[in-house]
């Protein structure tokens, strides 16, 4: 069954990508993030009950609050990557946001020395690293007329600027954060505990946005609008609940890591067939050579 829950994980993380930058994409909503993470605060908090008293998952107060820091990171992380999703294409934020197992692994270099880790693994972050370079030079030197006429397709246009490629950056850098902190409050804290806790902690921050949104700024919700954002966040939380059951067969974590962590190619065949996004060989070529480190990382499974 793990192979079967690595592809779900897969095919669910991809198409929040893809439903999340669908759902963000309008460009007259400036609070269109905040309505994202209202939705997955919403649908998490669902699965979060649903845990607790149908699956009987134990939470507390004690290890709510200890597992705050590492929900703040993959919070404040997932918002700035739904900001992220208004400035640049898909196929070029996913692919950098997924990048963060890279930063995981130069911690754990910092941290542990080179001998935790195999040779392979400073080739897997090199390539990660020139990669996400290389689409930060290639989207900052591109022709202004060649660069329109290639979204003319998708029908949305991305001015050129620093922001685009920085916020898929600064997700990637907490996301990684999360990821290293996690590992460590693990240690002490039950998994499914610990999940629990961060998706009670996302329902929290969805409400605060609720009230913000909707009450201060008395911001409407369009349906239509709104249902691609709950398809993501309905995404998000089925592919979360799939990767933990794919990575609990230890036999086969080794095989199930690369599988999940190659969703981002998923996500760039999406936004090509589904979203129009077309993006120029330079830029395809530095996406290949992250989407390389990626998998290599994922089979090393850091």
């Amino acid at each position: 069954m793990w192979f079967w829950f690595a592809v779900i994980a897969l095919l669910c993380w991809s198409g929040s990508d893809l439903f999340s930058k669908i759902g963000c994409q309008d460009a007259d909503d400036k609070y269109s993030h905040l309505k994202m993470v209202m939705a997955v605060g919403i649908v998490m908090g669902l699965h979060a009950a649903y845990e607790i008293f149908v699956g009987g998952v134990e939470i507390s107060w004690s290890v709510i609050i200890t597992y705050l820091p590492v929900s703040a990171l993959y919070i404040v992380s997932m918002a700035v990557g739904y900001v992220g999703l208004r400035y640049i294409e898909l196929s070029i934020s996913s692919p950098i946001c997924n990048s963060s197992g890279a930063i995981v692994a130069i911690l754990i270099f910092a941290t542990k020395g080179f001998g935790e880790l195999p040779p392979i693994a400073l080739v897997a972050v090199a390539l990660v690293c020139i990669g996400v370079v290389c689409l930060g030079i290639t989207e900052a030197n591109e022709d202004e007329e060649l660069r329109k006429a290639r979204q003319d397709a998708s029908n949305h246009h991305y001015a050129k600027s620093w922001i685009a490629i920085a916020l898929p950056v600064i997700y990637c850098l907490l996301d990684a954060l999360g990821t290293f902190a996690d590992s460590k409050v693990l240690e002490v804290l039950n998994e499914d505990s610990a999940n629990v806790a961060y998706e009670l902690t996302f329902l929290c921050v969805g409400i605060v946005c609720a009230i913000y949104v909707l009450g201060v700024k008395k911001q409407r919700l369009i349906p239509k609008r709104e249902v691609p954002k709950y398809t993501g966040a309905l995404f998000e939380t089925a592919g979360q609940f799939a990767y933990i059951y794919a990575l609990a067969d230890s036999a086969h974590a080794a095989l199930a890591a690369p599988i999940i962590s190659s969703y981002c190619v998923a996500s760039v065949i999406w936004s090509r067939i589904f979203l129009k996004e077309k993006l120029s060989a330079k830029h395809y070529a530095s996406v290949f050579i992250v989407i390389v480190g990626i998998v290599i990382i994922g089979i090393l499974d850091i």
